[in-house]
């Protein structure tokens, strides 16, 4: 059933994608000298949808990786609580290896209200 919706998505998608590349085959110049627009110094002839593709691909990695360094608190606090249940548990096999009594109910003290009937 996921594989079928994974299927449904992604289809319509690559679809898309392949005709955003084959409609944007034109060559374009790719500049990274923001001074000199007649002879730039650092420039690239490449197709359109090449540089889109590099734009997406560009900005997902970098959302992931802000991501990633948002998340590091929330890392660090399950590391800590991981080592926390792992000492808690062996503690807990310790002391049921040692022939621990079972634990016993604290004798009650009679209230006022059972002594009336």
């Amino acid at each position: 059933m996921i594989r079928f919706l994974k299927a449904l998505i992604l289809l319509p998608i690559a679809i898309l994608v392949v005709l955003l590349a084959v409609a944007n085959r034109a060559p374009v110049t790719l500049s990274l000298d923001p001074f000199s627009q007649d002879a730039p110094e650092f420039a690239a002839q490449l197709p359109l949808f090449a540089v889109i593709f590099a734009a997406v691909m560009l900005g997902v990695v970098i959302g992931g990786v802000a991501s990633w360094l948002a998340q590091g608190k929330n890392r660090k606090s399950r590391r800590q609580l991981r080592r926390e249940t792992r000492q808690l548990r062996y503690e807990t096999e310790r002391l049921k290896s040692q022939g621990a009594p079972a634990t016993t109910v604290p004798a009650t003290v009679p209230s006022a209200q059972s002594s009336r009937f």
